[in-house]
């Protein structure tokens, strides 16, 4: 044989076991709701009017449910860029809704794309509000301006502007499914499948319209217990964001304090709800898919959301503060290589910590500058893990929504504490709030202002500042008010 051949055939050994080397890697199937509270999928143990979600289910019964799955920031922009990247917002800076992701900060697709993958997005993106143009590590790209509509969106399809006709939830897993037909068979793929459902206002397709109609739906116990939460928790009342208010559409003369007007409230839960059940026939199809392809099992299949959602808790709607309604996430993971099935993970886990896990569950590096950390090392339960004690919240002011203040809190073990820094030139009285969350998890009865537990908020304060500090966020500065008005009836509201 001579030289050349030799040379030749060493080569194609080489690329060849590359090949199959690449082959190997699992592929990530990453399906992202907006706004889904943590209680609203089926498995939960006491799921929101006793929803069924029996493909969701599936990938919980086949894989791993984590029982304390929270958002760093609970709203839609900062949250993404949080999964994205595994760092905090005031890291990674997308502040509020119209600050696109900066295009130098890393993302695990991006990453995963360096490696050798074949990434696409395909759905809501929601960063930079105006602008539907591909971002930086995607290969194949699917997305709109804004918030897309449940009917009819158009969409942006690799550079092509185009109304698709139909219901959301089933046009992006149309797309999805096309994705998948034409990946290439010895290279893995990373998807992300970011649904508009259930973010409001909400309107479910005609098969789930009416299907919680015979279950009531009264205000919550803590819409009434405001005496010792912050004034400003009150004020938000018979706002936008105040159970009092026109519920994303739902009411139409407001504010409404009448006993009446729980009719209002009732098909506004009801509608949320019956949104997301469309979602779980989207997963079922995605599942199928990857089934009758050959590669589910090879497949890391995530599902999440953004962020949580406030439906009368403490008298509020929609999201942004600490309390759990509003950052509690549902997050369920098949992988069987990795994960056995029918495991729960208890421990604490974080948006921030989605990019590092799948940057080692795919091809065992770290991430990046990630301030989160990897739960893959939770999965194995014969080992002892030293996982975090504390971890922060942070939400900034936006001036057009004035509802809520500035947040900046921990989780440190059971307990929970939260300050209001100024942000509205101090036209609201803040106040702190602590929380026992083993004794009291629906945050009940505010501590910050009982003398017994003046040692205690002492303490958990100053964590918190120690924690902004450790995460480079001291100074804590306020981002910069920009002034973005908006017109609160569209459907536009966040």
């Amino acid at each position: 044989m001579t030289l050349r051949k030799k040379l030749f055939l060493t080569t194609a050994i080489f690329l060849s076991s590359l090949a199959i080397k690449a082959a190997e890697r699992p592929n990530v199937v990453f399906i992202l709701t907006d706004d889904q509270r943590g209680d609203a999928v089926g498995y939960h143990k006491n799921p929101l009017l006793g929803i069924d979600t029996p493909s969701i289910n599936k990938i919980a019964a086949e894989g791993v449910q984590f029982e304390n799955m929270y958002c760093t920031t609970s709203l839609c922009s900062p949250s993404r860029a949080a999964f994205l990247s595994g760092t905090y917002t005031h890291t990674h800076k997308v502040y509020d809704n119209f600050t696109d992701y900066p295009h130098d900060l890393k993302s695990f697709p991006l990453l995963l794309q360096n490696e050798g993958y074949t990434t696409a997005w395909i759905g809501k993106w929601h960063m930079g509000e105006d602008d539907d143009s591909k971002r930086p590590g995607f290969d194949y790209w699917v997305t709109h301006k804004g918030q897309g509509k449940y009917w009819d969106t158009t969409f942006n399809i690799n550079g092509d502007r185009k109304k698709v006709p139909g219901y959301y939830a089933h046009k992006v897993t149309d797309m999805a499914i096309d994705f998948l037909n034409n990946v290439e068979k010895d290279k893995p793929f990373a998807l992300v499948l970011g649904h508009k459902a259930p973010h409001g206002p909400f309107i479910p397709e005609a098969k789930y319209d009416s299907i919680y109609n015979d279950v009531p739906v009264p205000y919550p116990n803590s819409s009434w217990n405001l005496a010792d939460k912050p004034k400003w928790i009150v004020d938000r009342l018979p706002t936008w964001h105040g159970i009092y208010g026109p519920l994303y559409g739902f009411r139409k003369d407001f504010p409404n304090e009448k006993a009446s007007a729980i009719v209002d409230f009732e098909n506004f839960v009801r509608s949320y709800t019956a949104t997301i059940n469309s979602v779980d026939d989207s997963v079922g199809r995605v599942y199928d898919h990857l089934e009758k392809m050959g590669i589910l099992d090879n497949t890391i299949l995530i599902f999440t959301s953004d962020n949580g959602f406030l439906l009368g808790e403490h008298g509020m709607i929609d999201k942004r503060t600490m309390h759990e309604a509003s950052i509690s996430i549902p997050l369920t993971v098949r992988f069987p290589k990795k994960i056995k099935a029918g495991t729960v993970i208890k421990e604490q886990v974080l948006s921030i910590d989605m990019a590092p896990t799948i940057m080692e569950l795919t091809v065992g590096k770290k991430m990046p500058s990630a301030q989160g950390l990897s739960w893959a090392p939770l999965l194995d339960d014969s080992k002892e893990v030293d996982w975090r004690k504390t971890w922060l919240y942070e939400y900034n002011y936006e001036i057009q929504f004035p509802y809520t203040p500035n947040v900046r809190g921990i989780r440190h073990g059971k307990w929970k504490y939260v300050a209001y820094p100024h942000g509205d030139g101090g036209k609201l009285r803040h106040m702190e709030e602590l929380y026992n969350m083993e004794r009291d998890p629906s945050e009940k009865r505010n501590l910050a202002e009982d003398p017994a537990y003046r040692a205690i908020k002492s303490n958990l304060a100053a964590e918190l500042a120690k924690t902004l500090k450790a995460t480079g966020a001291n100074p804590d500065k306020m981002p910069i008010d920009k002034g973005i008005k908006s017109e609160l009836p569209e459907e536009s509201i966040r």
